[in-house]
């Protein structure tokens, strides 16, 4: 028997990776079902309770105090996912899990802008790396185990596990995939997702009515699409960083830059004297499809969402992303002759894939979310938007592992944040 598993080493390597991957998916699954349930609670009681709005600085400075005592190695939050597939280190630490969770939960019971993803990440690596010990796994299973663990958090919190998989695959080395991870990750974004369904969470669905023919005229407005969101995306990355560093050299005691931060966003709020860009602004994503959104809508999300996470509040910036492009595409309608919902669609995930830089993933996604009919002009906007982007994004720790453009080699082998 060892003789015929030496010539065909796939077979334990598939038995091995399953029971792993069906471990982790019920774990990772009702993690994610839990959280989106609370999350669609806290998101109800605010919406009917909005004098509540007033606490967010308090929330701030409690979640702060929280990490700032209690949250030390977790505080690095996704990119210490990053740092531990690169070159594995300490265990992450599994108060990550809990310390993120009511971090979030805060976030959006008081109306900071923030979406779940990055929650749903860190929950899933906190939990997963808890088996390397007893799994006794080297340092390259490790590796697989993080990817595949990213994988089955973001698949299970979107529904989406195709997405998920190779979402894993792609967000911690830029332009390149590594391959040897791919079953351990479908399989766990698989069973997460499933679990997750099983639990009855909700997960929400969109749409794209009409799908033009792709002619030389809709190449081009794809492209500059691609181009507009492209920017965005390199615009809220890098002034998220620099937001950050300015919250750092201005509010020495970290617990209080939350809340210096709540009260922005509370006053801002007050000011526009509407909520609906705050939390993770689902029903303006939604509505977007159906009719061209305000030229500003946009802008101010991206106002507040750097406002709020840049301040140190929980949560992650892929849903505000999401409410960005789909706005923005939205509002290209009034210039650009090509459906709304098309328009909204390809900004949802143009923006998402130039802040990130997995484009290959934000095309899955749409497939995904709004059918295949969708997918060459989807697939135009996340490649020119992820080129456009430059070497940006949101994940400060992601290492360049093939540049962009060839006259840019010199950069490989860094890291976002030094370039």
């Amino acid at each position: 028997m060892n003789s015929y598993f030496k010539h065909y080493p796939t077979i334990p390597y598939i038995i091995r990776w399953s029971f792993i991957g069906l471990v982790l998916g019920i774990a990772i699954g009702s993690a994610s079902a839990g959280f989106l349930i609370s999350l669609d609670w806290v998101t109800a009681y605010r919406e009917n309770h909005l004098w509540i709005i007033l606490f967010l600085p308090v929330g701030g400075l409690l979640v702060g105090l929280l990490y700032h005592y209690y949250g030390k190695g977790a505080d690095a939050g996704n990119n210490l996912l990053i740092d531990t597939i690169h070159q594995p280190a300490k265990q992450i630490p599994f108060r990550m899990a809990p310390l993120v969770y009511v971090g979030t939960m805060v976030t959006h019971l008081f109306g900071g802008s923030a979406g779940r993803e990055g929650t749903a990440l860190q929950m899933a690596g906190a939990i997963a790396d808890q088996l390397s010990i007893p799994l006794k796994l080297s340092e390259w299973d490790r590796k697989t185990l993080i990817i595949a663990a990213v994988a089955g958090g973001f698949g299970s919190v979107f529904g989406t596990p195709l997405v998920g998989a190779i979402f894993g695959l792609e967000f911690f080395l830029l332009g390149q995939i590594r391959y040897h991870a791919i079953f351990p990750a479908l399989i766990t974004a698989i069973i997460a997702d499933g679990v997750t369904r099983l639990w009855e969470a909700d997960h929400t669905h969109y749409f794209i009515d009409t799908i033009p023919d792709l002619t030389l005229k809709t190449l081009f407005y794809a492209i500059i699409v691609g181009l507009l969101c492209g920017w965005c995306a390199a615009i809220f990355s890098k002034a998220m960083h620099k937001t950050s560093e300015i919250f750092e050299k201005n509010v020495a005691f970290p617990p209080l830059r939350p809340f210096v931060g709540g009260i922005m966003v509370i006053l801002i709020v007050w000011g526009l004297g509407t909520t609906k860009y705050i939390g993770l602004g689902i029903p303006t994503i939604v509505e977007s499809s159906n009719a061209p959104t305000a030229p500003y809508d946009f802008i101010i999300k991206i106002i507040l969402t750097i406002l709020t996470l840049a301040a140190g509040f929980k949560g992650g910036e892929v849903t505000p992303l999401f409410f960005i492009g789909a706005t923005l595409g939205s509002t290209l309608s009034y210039f650009i002759p090509i459906p709304t919902a098309l328009l909204a669609g390809m900004g949802f995930v143009a923006v998402f894939a130039g802040a990130t830089n997995t484009p290959i993933a934000c095309t899955i996604m749409a497939i995904e979310l709004f059918g295949v009919e969708c997918g060459l002009y989807v697939a135009i906007a996340c490649v020119v938007s992820f080129l456009a982007s430059g070497h940006n994004g949101i994940y400060k720790n992601q290492v360049i592992g093939t540049a962009k453009i060839q006259n840019n080699t010199d950069l490989e082998g860094k890291r976002m944040h030094e370039v």
